[in-house]
């Protein structure tokens, strides 16, 4: 059993209130979806920026500034997308802290993004964590509807 933690701080929702409808409808996988906290209030480089850790240890396998992939040894393959629609950013208010290839604890640093720019542009901020190639509603949804903190746990696969 493979526990998967929150990689961002905030309120946990259902994939079905997701704003799109391929994460919504569980196609890529079954999982849960976390609407960030907002940051705190500063001054300077970095400021207001969010953090978002690996969910679990394993292999990062494919990463974009909005959304990377980490494998575990047992095979389980979680995706954090970064954001509703933020490809089309460009990587714009994004900041990648590991390579494609590395290989992350759980609750390790992969990406951080100002939610301003997400914002500005119209796009949610809300983060679907999914186990790829899941059936449709295999994940526990115990944590939706609370708020967690980065490595808090969110289900077992």
């Amino acid at each position: 059993m493979t526990v998967v933690t929150a990689p961002v701080a905030g309120r946990v929702v259902a994939l079905a209130d997701v704003p799109d409808a391929v994460f919504a409808g569980q196609l890529v996988g079954a999982g849960v979806a976390i609407e960030p906290s907002a940051p705190p209030a500063g001054r300077g480089a970095g400021a207001g920026l969010v953090a978002v850790f690996s969910p679990i240890a394993g292999e990062v396998v494919k990463l974009h500034p909005h959304a990377f992939v980490v494998v575990h040894d047992s095979g389980v393959g979680v995706l954090v997308h970064v954001g509703i629609d933020t490809v089309k950013l460009g990587g714009s208010g994004f900041e990648l802290a590991v390579a494609e290839g590395a290989n992350v604890a759980a609750g390790e640093l992969v990406v951080t993004f100002d939610p301003a720019v997400v914002a500005e542009a119209g796009y949610s901020a809300v983060c679907p964590v999914v186990v790829l190639d899941s059936a449709p509603d295999t994940v526990s949804q115990e944590a939706v509807g609370t708020s967690v903190a980065p490595g808090d746990a969110l289900f077992t696969v």
